[in-house]
């Protein structure tokens, strides 16, 4: 498990990181969102120990992380670090070799992975020659090979395609299983959503969300959305509602005391046909909105 306590990054008088604080277990999917400039990326680096934290501290296994534990670690930076203009294969064996692996366990592990996402037969070609989501996919096979007791992974699907996004799913729920632990950044919240087993939300330098989207959705209104055969604008007079939206024959509102579903329900099959009644299950993006305002 990998334990981020307390940190915190200046530059200059901008706090850009302000005491944040989380954790990533092992083996599940913790999806790292924010919008821009939330510190995401910073907490990154520092958890990678590329850039100094001015206080706080990164654990790993329930102790001080060291640079050893940190050579074991694959990370993809938002910045992509590969060479244009070497052959493909040839680079990602040389970085494999300087993580400790023997080339030709690297090379048959390279191979394989560059299959999987359809570039088994450009291992030769120069980087500079694929297209910005093959080099994509390249960098992510960078971080993934030797198999690493960790994944820091910054914004990992940013230009892949649906084949490309479905295959590094697969790679990531793979290595989560096996019991590694994974943190990714995405602003492709839909996705972090359907993937992540738990999530962290920053705004403005601090963690302002932690936990399961369950968790997460159990924080939000309870809100109901109903149907009607004629106009629904009555249900603006009820109490313990809170009317979110009316249109026609439909309203959606936010249930603001025990019961008042069930008053709002009565007094609508009292007036006639009720064609839909059904709670409205937020979505994450919902929910981002929500804590990040």
């Amino acid at each position: 498990m990998l334990e981020i306590r307390g940190l915190t990054r200046r530059f200059g008088d901008l706090v850009a990181v302000d005491d944040v604080s989380f954790t990533v277990p092992a083996g599940g999917l913790t999806g790292f969102v924010g919008g821009n400039g939330a510190g995401k990326t910073t907490t990154m680096r520092m958890a990678m120990g590329v850039l100094a934290h001015h206080a706080g501290e990164v654990r790993w296994q329930g102790r001080p992380v060291d640079a050893a534990d940190r050579r074991r670690f694959g990370y993809m930076p938002e910045e992509r670090g590969l060479y244009p203009k070497q052959p493909i294969l040839e680079q990602l064996v040389y970085l494999a070799r300087l993580r400790g692996l023997q080339p030709a366990a690297a090379r048959g592990e390279i191979i394989e992975l560059l299959e999987r996402f359809g570039l088994g037969e450009r291992t030769k070609e120069p980087l500079q020659k694929l297209s910005l989501g093959n080099q994509q996919r390249v960098q992510i096979v960078a971080a993934l090979v030797p198999r690493p007791d960790m994944l820091i992974l910054d914004e990992p699907f940013s230009g892949l395609d649906p084949l490309a996004i479905d295959a590094m799913t697969d790679l990531l729920r793979e290595r989560a299983a096996s019991g590694v632990p994974v943190v990714f950044s995405s602003h492709q919240l839909d996705l972090v959503d359907q993937l992540c087993d738990r999530l962290v939300v920053m705004a403005r330098g601090r963690v302002v969300a932690e936990g399961t989207a369950d968790e997460l959705r159990a924080g939000a209104p309870l809100r109901y959305r109903i149907r009607l055969g004629a106009d629904a604008g009555w249900v603006r007079e009820l109490s313990g509602l809170q009317v979110v939206d009316v249109s026609g024959p439909e309203a959606v509102l936010d249930v603001l005391s025990d019961g008042a579903e069930q008053q709002l329900l009565g007094q609508a099959a009292a007036r006639g046909p009720v064609h839909d009644f059904s709670r409205v299950v937020p979505r994450l993006s919902e929910i981002y909105r929500e804590v990040t305002a």
